[in-house]
């Protein structure tokens, strides 16, 4: 399950967030994680998906059944990076972001 291992480790590293941090927003203990990403377990199918989830991919793609696709835009990248971490985010935190969003949004178009 090699290719499973790699997969996580890169698509981990493409996000920006850490190995404790995938496992945290998969509820997962570090030890259990780790032990993923070195290769030494493999997840049951619920854990799988889980981390899939958290980590903005596909089953197929995390294990390697489907080709790499094309090389991604630092656009592209962001847009995944914010996708995951607002998986972990509350109801409040949403809110909250959603804010300081639009008041980006607002002070780019006064700039123009």
């Amino acid at each position: 399950m090699e290719p499973f291992a790699t997969n996580l480790r890169r698509r981990a590293e493409l996000l920006g967030i850490t190995n404790a941090e995938v496992a945290r927003r998969a509820g997962l203990t570090d030890r259990r994680y780790g032990n993923y990403v070195t290769g030494r377990r493999e997840p049951d199918l619920s854990t799988l998906v889980r981390i899939a989830t958290v980590l903005s991919v596909s089953v197929d793609e995390l294990i390697g059944m489907t080709p790499e696709k094309d090389v991604k835009t630092t656009e592209e990248i962001f847009q995944e990076r914010i996708n995951s971490a607002l998986r972990a985010l509350k109801a409040e935190d949403l809110s909250r972001l959603a804010i300081m969003v639009e008041a980006l949004a607002s002070s780019r178009m006064e700039r123009k």
